[in-house]
């Protein structure tokens, strides 16, 4: 293990052999990390903390620390980070608390830039990107593949679906959508998120039904409920039609509008 001799590892931490470890990074008592997994210099890993194989965080991460909640009542909470994650510098990732399920968790193959802050209770799929200083509050939802840009600032509860891409400043109150571009503050709607999902794959015919459903909800002026109805009778047979129908039929804060 390339443990450097500054740094400092609880005896009890399970620290896989193969992990590198920088100066002055500090590892608590209750602490996993999986194999290949690098860690720069100064960073705090420290809670009951999981962390995956091939990870690489920066110096001056914060891991596994108290969430900041006033409720919480130092009770036994969880953070749980997946695998090939880049974690860069000054990131803060606080562990779940009591009230909000008790665990923090980050899927796979995310990148989460410079100052971004994940607080208590949320979690971040697979493959999502937060860019620099992007911040999210407690008990919030991050779909699969989702982009949140510089700066951005997401209310606590909210749900972002996946392939969503919210623009750098955004403030978001409200419910994103799956596969929809949204900016602002407070944040609106500008359609679909045509250029993500045709670098994703999706063909044309998924994106041009995509795109009705969307008028359909968004501009046609009809009730919701009339229009979620009319649109699973049309597309509902299409698997992401059916997602982002759902998806806005279970929000309980409301969708970006």
């Amino acid at each position: 293990m390339n443990i450097h001799p500054s740094a400092i590892v609880d005896p009890k931490a399970q620290v896989d052999p193969s992990v590198t470890i920088g100066p002055y990074t500090t590892i608590g008592a209750h602490v996993k990390i999986g194999k290949d997994t690098q860690i720069g210099s100064h960073v705090v890993i420290d809670g009951w903390t999981e962390i995956g194989e091939g990870n690489k965080i920066f110096p001056f991460a914060s891991i596994g620390m108290e969430p900041q909640d006033l409720k919480f009542k130092d009770e036994k909470t969880f953070v749980k980070i997946g695998s090939h994650n880049v974690v860069r510098e000054y990131v803060t990732i606080h562990r779940g608390t009591g009230t909000g399920g008790g665990t923090t968790t980050i899927g796979d193959h995310a990148y989460l830039m410079a100052y971004v802050h994940v607080a208590h209770d949320c979690k971040v799929g697979n493959k999502v990107i937060m860019a620099n200083a992007a911040t999210l509050a407690g008990c919030i939802d991050i779909g699969d593949h989702a982009i949140l840009g510089g700066l951005v600032a997401v209310h606590q509860f909210v749900r972002v679906g996946s392939y969503a891409m919210i623009g750098g400043c955004s403030a978001v109150a409200q419910d994103v959508p799956p596969y929809v571009t949204v900016a602002g503050n407070h944040a609106k709607l500008y359609g679909l998120n045509s250029v993500g999902l045709k670098r994703h794959g999706f063909s044309n015919d998924q994106i041009r039904k995509l795109k009705a459903v969307y008028k359909l909800l968004f501009r046609s002026g009809m009730p919701q409920r009339e229009a979620i109805k009319q649109g699973r009778e049309q597309w509902g047979d299409v698997s992401e039609v059916a997602q982002f129908l759902a998806f806005i039929e279970n929000s309980k804060r409301g969708v970006c509008r």
